[in-house]
């Protein structure tokens, strides 16, 4: 096995007894001891050996973002406030993927409770991008994200609010989807936003992404918002082309709107012409109600994570403070010790916006316009057939540079949450390098429940441009 091998070959090669199980289970635990200490990515792995190579994914091991639970793992969303929590029982996605042969070796550090941009609000210390140790791999999957770029484990799953599968791709040079809404469970899940939470996955290619989403996704009891259909081959299609007269409608806010960063931009333009090369036809579109996205994220996410996070207060399971004088001091005290500083903030203006006599102006207000952004989308893809856009307006963050200004952190994900608040699925795909080698990711949006076009279209993408087979330095 050589490092940074993929998916679909480490399937090839254990159906064809080129490596064992336990090769392969050696091979990334030794990875992760060798190159985890210099990235903060890996949290604590496992000891699980497999014992079989039947099924979609018989033999790989994956690493899992701590807000997914493992039964009799430390399961802690990166939060002290769940430091020694342990999982009584599995997430439906972990289920799922041991159902069809998978096995977790690990958890990954992440934003406490999957709150931010770069990794950096994590009770754990920040994770650090492969491509660069003094940049950010994004967040709040940070540590998956490094953990795939750096080769420690074949794929990882994250979790995606706002952005946050697809901006640490972008940032690490990944694949990372965003399935609609529904598509995969949410049970065992550690909440954010309810209304925007979905698991995604990283991985090299598109094809080993597509491969792992035909395991995460099904019908689940559990999960009320579970949608009625069942699991899919998402690989069935992916033949290296574009389907026959593809309509892609170019946002014209990518190459318009102030705060770009020239390289992605030229990265963009550059894209375009790929896939005109291919035979896609472009339009150039315009959604008047994209530019609100961010501020009805801010209010929304924020009223659901205050709603979530109230049942953290000391009483059932977690940290509860040992000095409390009473009822209420142990409530205050406990989420005072247990909480970092950007869970308050967003507690916070959570609270405050539902809140008697705010509720109406803004959180009501936001939900309006929710319904209008679905509205126009809706409207869009009966021109188009996918929607093309960069991930992120910026190149990857320097550790400390934005920690200190959360608007900054925010401001990142313009092009990252429309969707999210919609509940429609996009994909990251790689697209490029800056000048000092710094990843640049482009994303393609489509309809609800569009993943397999998604697929073919990014897949057609990445076979032609290549910029998949570039892995950082140092981690050979």
């Amino acid at each position: 096995m050589k490092p940074f091998i993929t998916v679909k070959a480490l399937r090839e090669g254990l159906t064809n007894k080129t490596f064992s199980l336990s090769e392969v289970h050696s091979f990334f635990a030794k990875r992760i001891a060798t190159h985890n200490g210099k990235l903060n990515a890996v949290l604590e792995t496992f000891d699980r050996q497999p014992n079989q190579t039947d099924g979609l994914l018989g033999g790989i091991p994956f690493a899992r973002k701590d807000n997914i639970s493992q039964t009799g793992e430390i399961t802690s969303a990166g939060s002290n406030i769940l430091k020694n929590y342990r999982a009584p029982y599995n997430a439906t996605i972990i289920n799922n993927l041991e159902a069809a042969g998978a096995y977790s070796i690990g958890r990954t550090n992440m934003d406490e409770f999957a709150m931010g941009s770069t990794g950096e609000f994590s009770a754990y210390g920040p994770s650090k991008n492969p491509w660069d140790l003094s940049k950010s791999p994004g967040g709040s999957s940070s540590g998956s994200a490094a953990a795939v770029a750096a080769g420690l484990v074949p794929f990882a799953l994250g979790s995606e609010t706002g952005g946050s599968v697809r901006m640490p791709g972008s940032f690490c040079n990944l694949v990372g989807m965003y399935p609609s809404y529904g598509r995969n469970s949410r049970y065992g899940i550690i909440a954010f936003a309810s209304s925007n939470d979905q698991v995604g996955a990283f991985t090299k290619t598109v094809y080993d992404n597509a491969l792992v989403q035909s395991a995460l996704g099904g019908v689940d009891a559990h999960d009320a918002t579970s949608i009625q259909q069942g699991p899919k081959d998402y690989t069935r299609s992916l033949d290296g082309k574009l389907p026959e007269g593809l309509r892609i409608g170019v946002l014209k806010d990518a190459l318009e709107a102030d705060g770009i960063d020239p390289e992605v931009r030229t990265t963009f333009e550059k894209s375009l012409k790929d896939l005109e090369q291919l035979g896609a036809k472009l339009t150039y579109v315009d959604l008047p109600s994209w530019k609100y996205g961010i501020a009805i994220y801010f209010i929304i996410a924020r009223a659901e994570a205050a709603s979530n996070l109230a049942r953290f207060d000391g009483t059932l399971y977690g940290l509860r403070a040992q000095d409390a004088q009473n009822l209420r001091d142990m409530f205050e005290s406990s989420r005072q010790q247990g909480f970092g500083i950007e869970i308050k903030r967003r507690v916070l203006v959570g609270n405050y916006v539902l809140s008697v006599g705010h509720k109406e102006a803004f959180y009501n207000q936001a939900c309006r316009v929710r319904a209008m952004i679905k509205a126009e989308f809706d409207e869009l893809f009966k021109n188009i057939d996918v929607l093309m856009c960069p991930t992120s307006p910026s190149l990857p963050f320097g550790l400390g540079q934005t920690s200190s200004d959360p608007l900054a952190v925010y401001m990142a994900d313009y092009f990252l949450l429309p969707n999210n608040m919609i509940g429609t699925p996009a994909l990251q795909v790689p697209a490029g390098f800056s000048q000092e080698g710094l990843p640049i990711g482009v994303q393609f949006l489509g309809p609800q429940f569009s993943e397999e076009l998604l697929y073919k279209v990014g897949h057609a993408f990445e076979q032609h441009t290549g910029y998949y087979q570039k892995n950082p330095q140092g981690y050979e």
